[in-house]
């Protein structure tokens, strides 16, 4: 494990718990008394303050990356170096640029590699995506993610040199693949409206955003980001299609509502903001941000030498859709998506679902009036004319 901090410990949590035979056997960190406390409360036999150290461990056979941004390049060229698999927290780089050296860097070195992208193996999304996949929605139209909340817990989050950017690059990149998994992962993202701007926080980088992402079969992925939310950690997803509807609450009001004074509450949920009042808590947080499902994928993949469900292509591609966004809150304009690397389908087209009513006419709309009657909207295949039919 590379990192000791908040998202090191929740994957430690889920990895070392969910099928029970998976270890940490190293960790680093870059404070040693952090190294020291993980080894401690993990039962972690190695703990040291030199990555490579870490990596070249003789029992590690898979490197965690839950490391500040800035670092994961650095850490997956030694993943490459000493020919070790490695699975990366999300974003995989603080750029496109980045992400694209490092995909490069383990496809060469011929190693696994996985994208931790914790938010598309949640059981609500797994269960949504099932449907989606199995025609329930039909033709899917437009897939919108929002994650808003009052801000990331450690520094480096706050610096935009280290982290490369601000809520769009952090919460953006889930919200991104949400849609992009709903709309389909071999449809390729073409373009980027974005509005971005700094409202709350006195940093650099910004602390709200919302996005539109454009893809070649007309389709629309829509984000929503913000560490300006106040409130707790809200995650919902919407997904439309030409047969249907899903709407997902993962986190902020999922059925489980508490009032208390706040005697003997400590810990809620993540980046809940009280531990008074009307409370949200989560039962199984692991198992709802998707944790145990994400790991238990990984690793199953790797064992049966087979590629994850995510891996650093996605993140690339991700990285790549978040760079378009960027230029777009810049400029003001749609911006298209950069992929110099795209293995998806190519020259989709805008798909165009028309339903025959007759001969004559094609049908807009039907339905059933509250006095009874059945009412149609048709339209003229020659002349276009609308006209309304009431049965």
């Amino acid at each position: 494990m590379l990192g000791s901090g908040f998202i090191g410990r929740f994957y430690a949590d889920s990895l070392q718990g969910q099928r029970s035979r998976d270890k940490i056997v190293s960790i680093y960190s870059r404070r040693e008394e952090s190294a020291k406390k993980f080894a401690e409360d993990y039962q972690v036999a190695h703990w040291t303050t030199d990555m490579e150290a870490s990596i070249a461990h003789p029992e590690v056979e898979v490197v965690c990356i839950s490391l500040p941004n800035n670092l994961h390049e650095a850490a997956v060229n030694l993943c490459c170096k000493h020919k070790k698999a490695v699975i990366c927290t999300k974003p995989l780089g603080r750029n496109a640029e980045e992400a694209k050296r490092m995909l490069e860097a383990v496809e060469k070195a011929g190693i696994f590699n996985g994208y931790l992208e914790d938010l598309v193996y949640t059981p609500k999304f797994l269960k949504a995506l099932e449907s989606v996949q199995n025609g329930a929605l039909g033709r899917i139209l437009w897939a919108k993610s929002r994650e808003t909340h009052p801000g990331p817990h450690s520094e480096w989050f706050w610096d935009k040199e280290q982290a490369g950017g601000g809520c769009i690059l952090d919460l953006g990149c889930h919200c991104v693949e949400i849609a992009r998994s709903f709309i389909g992962k071999d449809i390729k993202p073409v373009e980027v409206m974005c509005w971005a701007d700094t409202q709350v926080k006195p940093i650099d980088a910004e602390d709200h955003a919302i996005g539109l992402v454009k893809y070649e079969n007309g389709a629309i992925g829509q984000f929503e980001v913000s560490w300006t939310f106040r409130g707790g950690l809200d995650l919902r997803d919407e997904v439309m299609g030409t047969e249907g509807t899903i709407w997902l609450n993962s986190f902020l009001r999922t059925g489980f509502d508490m009032f208390t004074t706040g005697k003997g509450a400590d810990y809620v949920a993540e980046k809940a903001e009280s531990n008074s009042g009307w409370l949200f808590p989560v039962g199984d947080e692991l198992n709802e941000l998707g944790y145990n499902h994400m790991f238990t994928d990984m690793f199953n993949a790797m064992e049966g030498n087979k590629p994850a469900r995510e891996t650093f292509y996605d993140g690339y591609v991700v990285n790549a859709v978040l760079d378009a966004a960027y230029r777009s809150a810049k400029s003001k304009l749609w911006e298209p998506v950069q992929l110099d690397i795209w293995r998806g389908k190519t020259g989709v087209g805008k798909d165009k679902t028309l339903t025959e009513y007759d001969a004559q006419y094609y049908l807009v709309k039907e339905e059933m009036t509250h006095f009874g009657a059945k009412k149609l909207i048709l339209k003229d295949k020659n002349s276009g004319q609308i006209i309304e039919k009431v049965l």
